[in-house]
């Protein structure tokens, strides 16, 4: 068997942390920012961490 290849759109979009979590990007931030308050779009710029329903998922992806 051949090695498996990871899945490259999911491969750009998760990082995994040290500790084995999945980091991901907020939605919500990429246009229609006008009616956004500052405070908001600052917290959308920060990373946020897939949930456990998920974890696996995009882990088999992006190995």
């Amino acid at each position: 068997m051949p090695k498996m290849k990871s899945h490259r759109g999911a491969a750009k979009r998760f990082k995994k942390t040290g500790s084995g979590k999945i980091k991901r990007a907020k939605a919500y931030a990429s246009h229609l920012l006008g009616g956004k308050s500052p405070k908001r779009k600052r917290r959308l710029r920060k990373p946020g961490l897939v949930s456990n329903q998920e974890n696996k998922r995009i882990a088999n992806l992006i190995q």
